[in-house]
């Protein structure tokens, strides 16, 4: 069992509220940016203060409002945008690295993602291509052709892809953030997408998860960048890797702060490898010929059928996923589960 940390947070998130801003320790400070029409509401920013110079990890998801909030977050913390140095991204998901491009104009700062994360237009130059593409995959995986528009993406979802910020940097596993002041290590825990990144603070004793870690939801791990030949193998060796920060406190980005990462980890763990086992049994029913097929018999929270638009998109990603990694196991798979 976890235990929360983050009171006030848990408190807003179970009265569904934004939560406040709060300096977590001398010098850290948790800033939520509203995640606009999104069920999880908010992004935690954090403010890490150096000797003159400072990094915000994960600015959130670009809106008018959020910006208002942001700046009146840095505002409590004593900070202007001006004072931003540099700009750290977990991942590419347009939820932290949204408001970068706002941020880094007013500021001069620099944006960095891990080294191996893709960036949109890393995919594809033509967006007519991409779409295209888009369309032939999910077909591709059996979605009859009246869901086709629903799950896959479109030249506007294109230009909301590549309208974000590219990173001036990138990060490598061990690094150290280039801010004055910090000591503040990079760890890439790939899973949730190719190139994502947690960040380790040892003399506060705090982890900066990202999505890799939350202390409620399991993230999303699926087949979607076609440069992730294995998303599921990927994240469970990443879980592996939590354990250098078994004593710290967890700073995720979304929902609460909360102590007991090893005790999650193996929730996690045991979740993925749950739902690895359902769908190897559905693939030996033999009823199955379609990534479709499987995920229509797999249980998901509120069913199946309720599952529609970027959900479905989402739930088909992470069934193709989980295919991927059974097959590397050993389990025969015949159907066609690859990525464009």
């Amino acid at each position: 069992m976890i235990t929360v940390t983050g009171t006030e947070q848990f408190q807003a998130w179970q009265d569904k509220i934004m939560p406040g801003v709060e300096e977590v320790r001398p010098g850290v400070w948790s800033i939520p940016v509203p995640f606009i029409d999104n069920p999880m509401r908010y992004t935690l920013a954090y403010l890490l203060l150096g000797d003159g110079e400072a990094a915000l990890v994960d600015p959130g998801w670009d809106s008018d409002e959020g910006w208002d909030v942001l700046q009146a977050g840095l505002a409590t913390a004593g900070l202007a945008p001006e004072g931003i140095t540099g700009i750290v991204v977990t991942h590419f998901h347009p939820d932290h690295l949204g408001m970068a491009a706002r941020l880094r104009a007013a500021s001069g700062a620099w944006v960095a993602l891990g080294e191996n994360e893709p960036f949109p237009t890393d995919w594809s130059r033509d967006p007519d291509q991409f779409v295209a593409e888009d369309s032939s995959q999910y077909a591709t995986w059996g979605v009859p052709a009246e869901f086709l528009h629903e799950v896959t993406f479109d030249a506007n979802d294109w230009q909301q892809l590549i309208s974000v910020e590219k990173p001036q940097r990138r990060l490598a596993s061990g690094d150290l953030l280039p801010i004055a002041g910090l000591a503040v290590r990079v760890l890439a825990t790939p899973g949730h997408t190719p190139g994502h990144i947690v960040l380790l603070d040892e003399a506060n004793q705090l982890i900066l998860t990202g999505d890799h870690i939350l202390p409620r939801i399991t993230p999303h791990v699926s087949l979607e960048a076609h440069s992730h030949l294995n998303p599921i193998s990927d994240y469970l060796q990443s879980l592996d890797g939590m354990a250098v920060g078994a004593q710290m406190e967890v700073l995720p980005a979304h929902e609460y702060r909360f102590r007991g990462l090893a005790e999650r980890v193996i929730e996690l763990r045991e979740h993925t490898h749950e739902r690895a086992r359902e769908v190897a049994a559905v693939v030996d029913s033999g009823t199955a010929t379609t990534v479709w097929d499987v995920a229509r018999e797999l249980s998901w929270s509120r069913g199946f059928d309720s599952l529609r638009g970027f959900t479905l998109r989402l739930a088909l990603a992470e069934t193709a996923s989980h295919l991927v990694y059974l097959r590397s196991q050993g389990v025969v798979v015949d159907m066609d589960v690859q990525c464009r």
